[in-house]
């Protein structure tokens, strides 16, 4: 089954051209990984870069069950962007898969281990308040996996996650001096 990937552009348009090339690039995806459920490519044209090299920029999202990988490059051609980030995502894969082959030791995923948790109600009041909103399913894993998805997506500063042996929503962060943290929620 070929990969299908969204394409949307910003400060440019997205020419046949460049439909073809990512349609052509991407449909080879699933060969890397299974699983992947959406394909995402964002390109911006940034007018104000402050060099010719870092004009275009292309940023590809891989979803999958259990796992997100994240890449952005810049170039000054989009096709040179598209294809360093394709090439970053596809060793983020082949290292995700390599460590799924090692695997957790009693033959599930993390995802099969705890139902995801009800999603709840906003209220009106506090959306006035929140500039920027993020929606995400948390896949319940353990907290080397989760140090592993927070390099897979190159979040420097923190990652949320369910911990599979807590049960419980933890945030894993990164601290002044190169090593982790890890604060445990409980509900009170």
């Amino acid at each position: 089954m070929a990969v299908e990937a969204q394409v949307y552009a910003r400060n440019m348009e997205v020419t046949d051209r460049i439909q073809d090339y990512v349609s052509k690039k991407f449909s080879r995806l699933d060969r890397y990984m299974n699983g992947i459920e959406e394909v995402r490519v964002d390109l911006t044209y940034s007018k104000a870069a402050r060099s010719a090299a870092d004009r275009h920029v292309a940023q590809i999202t891989v979803r999958g069950k259990g796992f997100i990988m994240r890449s952005e490059e810049r170039a000054d051609d989009i096709f040179a962007a598209l294809d360093t980030a394709l090439d970053k995502v596809k060793s983020q894969m082949e290292r995700y898969k390599g460590k799924r082959q090692r695997g957790r030791g009693d033959g599930k995923s993390a995802a099969e281990v705890l139902p995801l948790p009800a999603e709840e109600e906003v209220l009106k009041e506090e959306a006035q308040l929140i500039a920027r909103r993020k929606h995400f399913v948390l896949t319940p894993m353990n907290e080397a996996e989760a140090i592993e998805q927070m390099s897979l997506l190159g979040h420097e500063s923190f990652f949320v996650f369910y911990n599979v042996h807590t049960h419980s929503v933890n945030v894993l962060y990164r601290r002044r001096d190169g090593l982790y943290g890890l604060i445990e929620t409980e509900v009170g």
